[in-house]
């Protein structure tokens, strides 16, 4: 929902605010590169200006819920509002809240939420609730009774002053927070195609750090559509920032995997999560990220034991990241709906073919270590050598 003559994105940050100036500088550019981005990867016309703390999208009306959406999809932005944008003046602010209720309140209850940023204008953020309360109320008492409430209206009117502007808009769409990606250093990311690994992928996007996604091919194990559904995951982390190279590394695991199968019943996954580890480490070498993230839960699955993933974490020197360590499996399909990739995840893995019909909850890091092939690690880093690489990113940064 937009007032009448909305052109410009007011775009919010939070986290950014609590850094010292210098960082945050550094942070708000990397944003705005970011947010360039995005707008011309989805085709929208318009120009996004850096200001201290709200940078702004210029546009068109017609395009301006776009570049919300837009904005609002950004690691790092907190929210973004459609607004017009006229003089800090009584009478222009007072002009732009008629036209809004005019087109959009026709019945219930209103509030105008005023915040001045501006010290240099004659009146306070509670001067404009005043005024443009009252000028909304006097547009509308003919047609029908108004109410106020500024405890829980149906219809709230924003008024933001600032830098010598009024911004009027009458909706915040909220954005996932975070850190601008790019503002830490990479990750690889195990990315299998279910639902938890790539919602822990963009876990550590909107905390700033670029991904490194991998696939594990598990060959005659894995199900049908099992490829497809990791890339088109990827796929859409990609377009949470189209200005970063997203090469989705295919391994093709099989070979390692039918030995696992062969080679011992219980703790085989224990050994196949201990060769993607390192194989990830070699990944890691290779692109410069700085540790591994994976959508392991607690319990969730016999081979994520608290016992066990201190088992397999000993296969690589690098940090092991889990954003979900402690979420629940519903909250994970909530978070996996809303970033866009539940329908693709939804097809069965495959890999429940490769857990043995005895599962290891109490692993042992000696036990699996002797029962394991004694080239496991050898062969993590002969196959992530030769691992298929597929640009499924733009990775054009506009600035």
């Amino acid at each position: 929902m937009q007032p009448p003559g909305a052109d410009t994105v007011l775009v919010r940050h939070g986290e950014l605010n609590t850094k010292s100036s210098k960082v945050q500088g550094a942070m708000e550019r990397r944003l705005i590169a970011n947010l360039q981005a995005l707008v011309a990867d989805r085709g929208i016309e318009g120009e996004v200006e850096r200001r201290w703390s709200r940078p702004l999208i210029h546009t068109s009306e017609a395009q301006v819920d776009a570049a919300v959406e837009a904005a609002a999809s950004a690691p790092g932005v907190v929210s973004a509002s459609a607004a017009v944008v006229v003089p800090a003046e009584r009478e222009p602010i007072e002009d732009a809240l008629v036209r809004a209720a005019r087109e959009h309140y026709d019945a219930g209850a209103f509030a105008v939420r005023g915040r001045r940023a501006d010290r240099d204008v004659p009146f306070d953020s509670e001067d404009v609730q005043r005024f443009g309360g009252t000028a909304i109320w006097e547009s509308v008492e003919d047609e029908f009774e108004p109410e106020v409430d500024l405890d829980d209206p149906d219809l709230e009117f924003f008024v933001e002053i600032r830098d010598g502007q009024a911004f009027i808009f009458l909706e915040k769409v909220s954005g996932p927070g975070g850190l601008p990606v790019g503002t830490q250093q990479p990750l690889v990311a195990l990315i299998s195609g279910g639902i938890d690994s790539p919602v822990a992928a963009f876990e550590v996007l909107r905390r700033g750090s670029p991904i490194v996604p991998v696939y594990l091919d598990l060959g005659d194990y894995g199900g049908v559509d099992h490829r497809e559904r990791a890339v088109e995951s990827v796929r859409t982390l990609a377009s949470y920032a189209p200005n970063y190279e997203f090469d989705l590394r295919v391994v093709d695991a099989g070979e390692t995997v039918d030995l696992l199968a062969q080679t011992f019943e219980e703790g085989r996954m224990l050994a196949f999560r201990r060769y993607m580890y390192r194989l990830a480490e070699h990944v890691a070498e290779e692109t410069g990220a700085v540790g591994i993230v994976t959508g392991e839960a607690i319990g969730q699955k016999s081979s994520q034991t608290a016992m066990n993933l201190g088992v397999t974490s000993r296969a690589t020197d690098l940090p092991i990241h889990r954003p979900l360590l402690s979420v629940d499996k519903q909250e994970l399909i909530e978070r996996a709906k809303d970033i866009g990739t539940y329908s693709t995840a939804t097809i069965p893995a495959g890999c429940n073919r490769f857990a043995p019909d005895q599962a290891e909850t109490h692993g042992r890091a000696a036990t699996i270590e002797a029962r394991e092939p004694d080239d496991l690690f050898e062969r993590a880093e002969r196959d992530a050598a030769d691992a298929e690489v597929l640009a499924l990113g733009r990775g054009v940064d506009p600035v």
